[in-house]
């Protein structure tokens, strides 16, 4: 009996904590801060162009330094795995676009000197498509690659 009664109280301990630690982000404005990283307008564009140039890039331009690493065919429109990275240095964020989505923007990644820009993950597709990586870079060049994935089945428009 002692043993959950000492348990209880620990955990009780542990809540309390929790609960601190959690009144103390919501009062210096840590919401807030969620949504500033949150570009809205990127994620809402409809073409690549539009969703690189409110990630703040200008100048655009391929390059082999972005690895992109995509399927050909993808079965399975709502997960399609792809990994993307580069070794450029003054990379400031790693973007990932599909064309022929209703919002191009899939994803987009923060870098800094101590975050290695090397990224995996699973998109949805809505039909076959050209799938960007884009690196942008601290100067605000956009370096891309790219690759067509064929989707199959299970698109995410489905």
């Amino acid at each position: 009996m002692k043993t959950s009664l000492n348990h209880n109280t620990h955990r009780r301990d542990s809540l309390k904590q929790i609960a601190c630690v959690a009144g103390l982000l919501a009062g210096v404005g840590y919401s807030s801060l969620a949504e500033a990283a949150y570009n809205k307008a990127a994620f809402d564009s409809k073409s690549v162009n539009e969703a690189i140039k409110f990630q703040g890039a200008g100048n655009i331009s391929e390059s082999k330094d972005v690895l992109l690493n995509a399927p050909d065919y993808s079965e399975n429109g709502a997960a399609v795995a792809l990994s993307v990275s580069t070794a450029l240095a003054g990379v400031r964020k790693i973007l990932i676009l599909v064309e022929k989505n209703p919002a191009s923007l899939a994803a987009s990644f923060e870098v800094s000197e101590s975050i290695e820009a090397n990224f995996s993950t699973r998109i949805k597709m809505s039909q076959t498509s050209d799938v960007y990586a884009v690196a942008v870079m601290a100067d605000g060049r956009a370096l891309f690659s790219k690759k067509e994935v064929k989707v199959t089945v299970g698109s995410c428009g489905s």
